[in-house]
């Protein structure tokens, strides 16, 4: 098992704070408060199924719009991502999951490359427009999983292969992303050194 691979992160903008600190080698358990109730679900969520442990405290200026405080802290967690992973010796690398919410299904393939790179496809039309919890709009999830792909040098295929009611589209999308997240990342006690022909990730 590696050792070590916590981060612990602040960003200010004049738009929002983040407190972020977080454990790849955890056991699931959070302490999510970003004012956004369900961006703390989903959070919390990617945390339980992940085996990350995550604390998140955000503030920012939600009287706008939640779209600040949603995107600043998907940029801190991809930070904080890149941070613990290190070099990323011994890791797994891929991780690929399917994972269903009652009538939604979603998959996520993730690849620890170092390369930024998402595709996301099959949220039905509407979805991005839907107001769920009458306050998160469901185009933030791409919006948000772009942040954190992009800030941990993660490739990231996201998929909705059937869904209808946007609470169990986006929360099965992030599901969905944690636990191809927990494969990648995993410690493989087969792996010497970095699992690259290049030698880095």
């Amino acid at each position: 098992m590696t050792a070590g691979r916590t981060a612990q992160l602040t960003r200010t903008t004049s738009e929002s704070s983040i407190e972020l600190s977080l454990d790849l080698d955890g056991t699931g358990q959070s302490d999510i408060h970003t004012t956004v109730p369900f961006f703390d679900h989903l959070l919390t969520a990617f945390a339980k199924h992940s085996l990350v442990d995550l604390t998140v405290k955000a503030t920012g200026d939600i009287d706008i719009d939640v779209h600040h405080t949603v995107e600043d802290t998907g940029i801190t967690l991809g930070t904080a991502i890149r941070q613990a992973l290190g070099d990323k010796t011994g890791i797994g690398r891929f991780g690929d999951a399917h994972v269903p919410l009652d009538e939604a299904l979603a998959r996520a393939v993730v690849d620890v490359s170092g390369r930024p790179y998402l595709v996301h496809s099959g949220e039905p039309e509407g979805f991005a427009l839907h107001l769920i919890g009458g306050h998160f709009t469901g185009s933030m999830i791409r919006h948000v999983v772009e942040a954190i792909t992009f800030h941990a040098g993660l490739s990231v295929h996201l998929t909705v292969l059937a869904g209808r009611d946007p609470h169990h589209i986006a929360e099965a999308q992030f599901k969905a992303f944690a636990r191809a997240f927990r494969e990648a990342v995993e410690p493989d006690p087969r792996v010497s050194g970095v699992p690259s022909t290049k030698g880095a990730l």
